[in-house]
């Protein structure tokens, strides 16, 4: 194979804080190249070098042989780089087709000839088994078609160096194996891929070659065939990483949550609720086994007064509720971290700090006059203590939350709603995207949480952390509780079974 990419000491400093310093990689034409790294490692500042976003404050980049410079993503388009981004670059208001031509400069006419560009939009996606509606809105379509029409974007374009971000992050099983397909295809036709992915298990089941990056340097470039997943994770996070093994406990607390026959838009099989029952006591995590869209959300959402139940009761504590508002639920004494941490969990431009107190920001501690006037030195103070308490890899606690790395900005999140110390904890999907360092993290404070008395729902589509965390398992499909098993020696197949309806 022929060198396609070669990246020579490149450097990105942000004042005296540096990125990325002096990484070297190369990556070959038909590979597939992985990117593994902690949450904050430099992963993503590299990358945006790589498609224009960022410019490097010193090294050389080289395609082909020829250097060249990457001064914007257009630039990078250009050159035959595409990247698809873990949240996604679409435009919801627009169709399929909208999105794949939009801003694509490579055209030369003045006028869009639709049909041709229909045509050869059409022919790419049979090229590559992609069945998407060209005429269908953002809105209309799967997760797992929403990325296909990033890959079908930056193919249209002409992209030889693909770049995927956490790219199965959200996707269902079957979705991922499709990924895998389409990845292989394009690296059969010569393309080549860099991968970033948290998840060693697939790391090690697509890449040809692995570099590890930890804090901004480049460690390590191995081989797959020649290293373990455990000699990896070692080198990811410089030390040894013994296995987890967290204890069961039976709780024997009082409720702090109880659904009474409840039931939201029970006719969907895939959006609603059927009749729930159920019971968070204080001290247990409960976690929900199921296949991803089978009423979680809803669950979720009922449970942290986002919505409200078309038939049922809930209770919290000894109360019923009455009042379905958020705020409601805040007051009494319910958390949440949500299953998606940038459009429900975090206000993007806003720094570490204000969003570390945005439940609190009415106390006195914080504000006086009701929060008429913010108390910027003791949010400041307070957001330090929380940086160094819950690990928040940054720069400073003034900096917005939107520029940190996915598992940074779930820590923020966690250290919000666990310092409020509520009775309910709300927890979805809490280590989705995550790295080994964050995801032990984050399950230590959860148990820690559970072991301080507070009841946790854990939401989760990753079945092994439902099996390493969970008390109580209870089974969700098509909005029905299916059966309850114990989180000490679950049994496995008859969860299984239960996840299928059966």
């Amino acid at each position: 194979m022929s060198e396609l990419l070669r990246i020579e000491n490149i450097s990105k400093r942000f004042g005296s804080f540096y990125a990325n310093k002096n990484i070297n990689l190369t990556v070959e034409e038909g590979e597939i190249h992985t990117l593994l790294g902690e949450n904050g490692a430099g992963k993503s500042t590299l990358m945006n070098i790589l498609v224009g976003l960022y410019q490097p404050t010193d090294g050389k980049i080289f395609l082909k042989g020829e250097e060249v410079h990457l001064h914007s993503p257009n630039d990078a388009v250009s050159k035959g780089i595409g990247m698809v981004h873990q949240h996604f670059m679409l435009v919801d208001a627009m169709t399929v087709f909208e999105n794949i031509i939009l801003g694509d400069t490579n055209a030369k006419e003045i006028v869009i000839d639709r049909e041709k560009r229909r045509a050869q939009i059409q022919e790419l996606a049979q090229r590559y088994g992609f069945r998407i509606d060209l005429d269908k809105y953002i809105t209309e379509i799967s997760v797992g078609e929403q990325q296909r029409v990033e890959i079908l974007k930056a193919l249209y374009r002409g992209a030889q160096l693909l770049i995927l971000d956490e790219p199965t992050a959200a996707l269902t099983d079957i979705e991922v194996e499709g990924l895998y397909d389409v990845m292989h295809k394009l690296v059969e036709e010569g393309k080549s891929i860099i991968f970033i992915s948290h998840k060693m298990r697939e790391v090690m089941h697509v890449s040809d070659r692995i570099t590890i990056l930890r804090a901004g340097e480049a460690v390590a470039t191995v081989k797959k065939d020649e290293v373990s997943a455990q000699e990896l994770a070692a080198m990811m996070i410089g030390r040894d990483l013994a296995a987890s093994s967290f204890e069961k406990v039976i709780s024997g607390g009082s409720a702090v949550a109880e659904l009474d026959h409840v039931s939201y838009n029970r006719n969907s099989k895939h959006y609603g609720l059927n009749d729930i029952s159920m019971k968070i006591r204080s001290g247990e995590i409960v976690g929900i086994a199921g296949v991803d869209g089978n009423g979680q959300t809803q669950l979720a959402q009922v449970l942290t007064g986002v919505i409200a139940p078309e038939e049922g009761t809930i209770s919290l504590g000894d109360s019923k509720i009455l009042v379905y508002d958020p705020n409601n639920f805040i007051l009494r004494r319910t958390a949440h971290v949500p299953e998606d941490r940038n459009l429900q969990g975090l206000v993007g431009d806003m720094s570490i700090a204000d969003n570390l107190v945005l439940r609190r920001v009415e106390t006195d501690k914080f504000s006086s006059l009701g929060g008429a006037f913010l108390k910027k030195g003791a949010i400041l103070s307070y957001a330090k203590e929380m940086v160094e308490k819950y690990d928040i890899r940054s720069r400073s606690a003034s900096q917005t939350v939107r520029s940190l790395s996915g598992g940074n900005q779930q820590k923020v999140i966690l250290a919000r709603e666990m310092e409020a110390e509520p009775d309910l904890l709300v927890v979805a999907h809490p280590t989705r995207g995550l790295d080994i360092g964050a995801t032990r993290f984050i399950r230590q404070q959860m148990i820690d949480a559970r072991d301080r008395g507070v009841g946790i729902l854990l939401i989760s589509a990753d079945f092994d952390e439902v099996l390493e965390l969970s008390d109580r398992i209870l089974v969700l499909f098509e909005g029905q509780i299916m059966g309850e098993f114990p989180g000490e020696n679950p049994p496995v197949d008859e969860i299984s079974l239960a996840m299928t309806g059966r």
